[in-house]
């Protein structure tokens, strides 16, 4: 075990460093709002003994760990020590270029593994992690991974989170381990005390699902008061104290708590000697020294974990530990006042003028040095790890006359289960329960099921027939979830970070059902904040799910797509322009460029990004063969013209998905009576509509040259031209194209709750069939829109 003496001395600093931090951007930093910047002084507070004790005496370089959010400015400290954050970062805390107000990823420049600000799911993620880490070391490729800790700091309010009981039993199901959770049990939350015996209840869950539970509840100096006579009855009382008591009593300090004692054990001979034996500052002293403010009781039991089982240390801590706050019913959201922070300045020992020294108040800072240089956790330096690109296998689109994007996007994937690419081996595929009807049956069957054991197919061993062949196997590609969208993109998140996490690049595919992916779109804004790389398929979508009805039938996704920072969306009608995609967001996955715009459609694509594929079970017509450039790039930045508008074009049908039978017979109808009738195959609103307002952004710092693809698409319509928009989907994802130049818009689509039927009743019900598009052209007045 480390030496006890410098993990105090750290303990001190760490504690010292985030809460100046925190009073210098609320206190002493020139305020512009007007408005307090917070900083959770008590919350990180009670974590520093823990996180002192698991970074410099219990990690290895490979593991990895998410912080509870509230938690951040001791690892800020904590960075800041190692010499791996700067000062001026430290002093713009929760300001612009200023270290982040909980651990990120992508803003920080420190070395998170997880990002933590939406509670719940940093605890989570960690296991999917772990079985990601299992994933690919059952692979040839990814044999040599030396396997590390997954681990979650997570505070006792945190466990309020659905998802994380979601996340337990997905992984029970898949033989979870080395994974270790963490729990902050201070037994305070935002708004008051947490229920009395919440421990038990945490206890029993965690062992439900084959997790050993260590409690820590006693620090060093209350074990050794315990063995003293009289120290019986002492643990009895802090036993059965309720949690709201155990708090008043802290915030008021030793005199009260020697009040409190003598009157409930007092006159009982030993306890009071103990008692006495105490000055007031050593009573307070011994009463807060529970387990998880104990850095030498943390360092023994992390030590003594010798195994890979899922573990769950419930570490009892006090709320602001160490802090005139402490204990304090309203200190989740309570600071220091500057009469507070000067007292407790002089009890720290810290000079005036050396608040932001990191070495101040240690008596041999050579010593301390070289003990850090000596932790093996920091000894490799940051952990940010890359993998080479892999090349992506031309991908050719079904031969079908007549098929469904669904349908071409298992045949797709089955081709490539079929060959030998390096991309095909690093393909893992996931699906909530709905791995057979959303068409990725071809590939677990050519590819497996993951699991780390072997486990055959029963009814292959008994010659049933069935269409899936259900086989676990270490080489397996497809992890099988249960219903939980949250815990789908909490693995795409997690393998999506395998490069980084691991040094070992995998190419995420999942698939749900698309009117749910807004019951997992917290954890897919999560995993994609972090800058996770995955591809997600929502199918089926739209009311053309008809007879499901309304609650299977998505209408917002379109426009989530669009909103999603990290995502690119895209939802194309025919195969054809499916394989293009694919081909395409295979090697975007990989990207990791400057983020510098290409000028040609003012796009990020070198930064990279996730991919969203918006699907149909809708079989359409295919179009012939179809393989010019401009079709080719016109898929990939968003549309082309299916059909080119003449010169004096009068109308133009703009739709985007499954309804593009509809909007090329509608223009077929209305071709006679209008000229020059032009039909935009919209691949992606998303892309057309980044690229629009990218260029607008650039003609603004004075390039006027600047011109997005959509613009170009556009330019060449008469003024009088009137655009009809059309999608299975909310109108809206397409209604902004009239603003790119001017253009009168009559937009249809879905705006309420479908209902049960044939494609075609609500197709009709909802106005997006051709009808309903004539009608609307027909109903435009002539010459230019009034």
């Amino acid at each position: 075990m480390a030496d006890t003496t410098h993990l105090k001395t750290i303990e001190q600093r760490l504690l010292w460093l985030s809460q100046w931090m925190i009073h210098n951007a609320n206190h002493i930093r020139p305020k512009v709002d007007g408005i307090k910047v917070g900083g959770h002084q008590a919350s990180s507070a009670s974590m520093v003994s823990i996180m002192t004790a698991l970074y410099f005496a219990a990690l290895r370089p490979e593991d990895r760990v998410a912080v509870k959010p509230h938690a951040s400015p001791i690892f800020h400290a904590m960075q800041y020590l190692m010499g791996n954050q700067t000062r001026a970062r430290m002093e713009a805390f929760r300001g612009f270029g200023g270290v982040q107000s909980y651990p990120s990823r992508t803003k920080d420049v420190d070395d998170v593994d997880f990002s933590t600000g939406s509670v719940g799911l940093g605890v989570a993620i960690t296991s999917f992690a772990s079985i990601v880490q299992d994933f690919i070391a059952a692979k040839p490729w990814g044999a040599d991974l030396p396997l590390g800790r997954m681990v979650t700091l997570v505070g006792d309010a945190e466990l309020d989170e659905g998802n994380i009981y979601e996340a337990l039993q997905e992984g029970w199901k898949n033989d979870l381990r080395n994974c270790w959770w963490i729990i902050d049990y201070n037994r305070q939350s935002l708004d008051g005390i947490v229920r009395e015996g919440l421990f038990e209840r945490i206890e029993k869950i965690f062992d439900a699902f084959g997790w050993d539970v260590v409690r820590v509840k006693y620090g060093a100096l209350q074990r050794a008061a315990f063995e003293e006579p009289g120290g019986d009855r002492l643990r009895d009382w802090i036993e059965t104290c309720p949690n709201a008591e155990y708090s008043a009593l802290t915030y008021q300090g030793g005199v009260k708590w020697r009040k409190r004692l003598m009157d409930d054990l007092g006159d009982q001979g030993d306890v009071t000697a103990l008692i006495d034996r105490r000055s007031d500052a050593e009573l307070a002293a011994l009463m807060e020294n529970l387990g998880g403010n104990c850095v030498e009781t943390m360092a023994e039991v992390f030590e003594r974990v010798d195994h890979d089982r899922p573990t769950c240390f419930l570490a009892y801590t006090i709320k602001g530990w160490g802090t005139p706050i402490a204990g304090h019913k309203d200190n989740h959201g309570g600071l220091m006042t500057k009469a507070q922070m000067a007292e407790w300045q002089t009890r720290m020992g810290v000079p005036e003028g050396q608040e932001w020294e990191p070495f101040a108040t240690v008596k041999d800072p050579n010593a301390l040095r070289a003990f850090l240089d000596r932790v093996p956790f920091f000894a490799k330096g940051p952990r940010r790890y890359s993998d080479a690109g892999i090349a992506v296998p031309a991908i050719a689109a079904p031969s079908d006359q007549e098929t469904s994007t669904q349908t071409a996007f298992g045949k797709i994937l089955d081709a490539l289960a079929k060959g030998d690419s390096a991309l095909a081996d690093r393909i893992v595929t996931t699906s909530p329960d709905v791995t057979g009807t959303t068409s990725l049956g071809p590939w677990v069957n050519r590819r497996k099921l993951f699991a780390r054991t072997e486990m055959a197919d029963a009814f292959i061993e008994h010659r049933i027939p069935s269409t899936a062949k259900w086989e676990f196997a270490p080489e397996g590609q497809h992890i099988e979830l249960g219903i939980a969208e949250m815990n789908l993109f909490l693995l795409l998140g997690a393998a999506g970070l395998s490069h980084s996490l691991f040094g070992k690049r995998l190419i995420p595919i999942g698939t749900v059902y698309d009117p749910f992916v807004h019951r997992g779109l917290d954890a897919l804004n999560y995993a994609c904040y972090q800058d996770a790389r995955f591809i997600i398929v929502g199918t089926p979508s739209g009311v053309t799910l008809a007879p499901e009805g309304g609650a299977h039938q998505s209408v917002g996704t379109p426009l989530t797509g669009m909103a999603q920072d990290g995502l690119a969306s895209f939802e194309p009608a025919f195969a054809d322009e499916l394989a293009v995609i694919m081909e395409w967001a295979l090697d975007y996955l990989q990207r990791d460029g400057e983020g510098d715009p290409d000028e040609r459609t003012w796009l990020r694509d070198e930064t990279g990004g996730s991919v969203y594929l918006r699907l149909t079970t809708k079989p359409l017509e295919q179009p012939g063969k179809r393989v010019d450039d401009a079709f080719r790039q016109g898929a990939i930045d968003g549309g082309y013209w299916l059909r080119p508008p003449g010169p004096n074009c009068e109308v133009v049908i703009a739709y985007q998905g499954a309804v593009a039978d509809e909007a090329i017979a509608a223009a077929g109808m209305i071709g006679g009576a209008r000229r020059d009738v032009g039909v935009l195959a919209v691949t992606s609103a998303d892309r057309l509509n980044a690229g629009w307002t990218a260029a607008q952004r650039e003609r603004a710092r004075g390039n006027t040259g600047a011109q997005s693809h959509v613009e170009r698409l556009l330019g060449r319509l008469p003024r009088h031209c009137t655009i009809i928009t059309v999608i299975d989907g909310h109108p809206a994802t397409l209604a902004w194209l009239g603003s790119v130049a001017g253009h009168r818009t009559i937009s249809h689509g879905v705006e309420h709750f479908g209902q049960t039927g044939t494609i075609g009743d609500l197709a009709r019900h909802f106005r997006i069939d051709r009808s309903a598009l004539v009608a609307s052209v027909n109903g435009l007045t002539d010459g230019a829109p009034s």
